[in-house]
């Protein structure tokens, strides 16, 4: 199977969730962690992923701090807030309600006669 973009409005979710799960992390950590979630079946692409975390910033999901990565370069490192938590659980709802309402149209059709 090919690797895919990440779907629209799903990417936020993901970071809010990983952060969540692991705490605190650099760009490339969260990177690489929805990429390793996946199965590798998504494509992390970071023209994509630090404008999501600047707009998750700027919401008041998430802050960030100056660090220093494992190998010892500076970093920047992305913490999940107390708003952020409250976000993640409402778009958690939100996606297992919009996911499960899509799965009805996949289920087998009962015959009506």
């Amino acid at each position: 199977m090919s690797k895919t973009d990440i779907w629209q409005g799903t990417l936020a979710l993901m970071i809010l969730k990983t952060l969540d799960t692991l705490g605190p992390l650099h760009g490339y950590g969260i990177a690489r962690r929805i990429e390793q979630t996946s199965g590798d079946r998504l494509s992390l692409n970071y023209g994509t992923l630090y404008p999501s975390l600047l707009k998750l910033e700027q919401e008041g999901w998430i802050v960030s701090e100056w660090g220093v990565s494992e190998n010892n370069r500076k970093a920047k490192y992305y913490k999940l807030t107390r708003a952020g938590r409250k976000q993640l659980e409402r778009e958690a709802n939100e996606w297992n309600q919009t996911t499960a309402i899509v799965a009805r149209f996949f289920e087998p059709v009962e015959d009506q006669s």
